[in-house]
């Protein structure tokens, strides 16, 4: 289906996982095997594609991580579909249109699921995480990859900002085997990540 690979699951929970655009978005599709409903996290690019996929999983709703170009291409399409788009308030202005704003430490419904939402800024003003209650599953965005913090460089980015929201919000709250899923690239754990903080620190990206 549409090159959409199946990288976690369990008897409540699917997580689908696929590619779009120039820069390589990971978009994310998390899904309630008991009911059928399913999110999306990060409309990027490729909104045809993006929305054969949304139909066919059941996606109703689409969760952005940031509002920087890369991971709001396709926005205005699933908008245009039916689909509401949620963002952080600090971020909607960058976003060509949204529904909905996300509140930090809130719980978001997927059918049976729960996802919490995790106000990481540094990135950008805005950038949040998603936790799937009861999993161990997280979904960093643009805010942590394999080998370090993303870019602070950009306008609204601020290092020392998006360090502590690392530490604080994702690394001191979760355990060791909590995967990540960021908006590139592959996936890793927070034990794999958390002990090379002052390595990042150190070097200063």
């Amino acid at each position: 289906m549409e090159n959409v690979d199946l990288v976690w699951s369990n008897a409540q929970a699917e997580v689908h996982r696929f590619v779009v655009g120039p820069v390589a978005n990971n978009v994310y599709v998390v899904r309630c095997r008991s009911t059928g409903e399913a999110t999306l996290i990060d409309a990027a690019n490729e909104h045809e594609r993006l929305l054969r996929v949304a139909t066919q999983l059941g996606v109703t709703s689409v969760l952005e991580t940031h509002g920087h170009w890369d991971h709001v291409g396709a926005v205005t399409e699933v908008r245009a579909a039916g689909i509401g788009v949620w963002v952080r308030s600090e971020d909607a202005h960058l976003l060509p249109s949204y529904d909905h704003l996300l509140e930090d430490d809130d719980s978001f419904s997927v059918g049976r699921l729960r996802l919490s939402t995790i106000h990481t800024p540094g990135h950008t003003p805005g950038s949040i995480c998603f936790a799937l209650n009861d999993t161990p599953v997280l979904f960093t965005g643009d805010t942590l990859f394999p080998g370090g913090p993303g870019n602070a460089t950009f306008e609204g980015g601020d290092f020392t900002t998006i360090i502590r929201s690392i530490d604080d919000r994702l690394f001191r709250p979760f355990v060791a085997d909590t995967l990540i899923f960021p908006g590139h690239g592959d996936s890793s754990t927070i034990g794999a990540e958390r002990p090379h903080l002052d390595e990042w620190v150190a070097r200063g990206w």
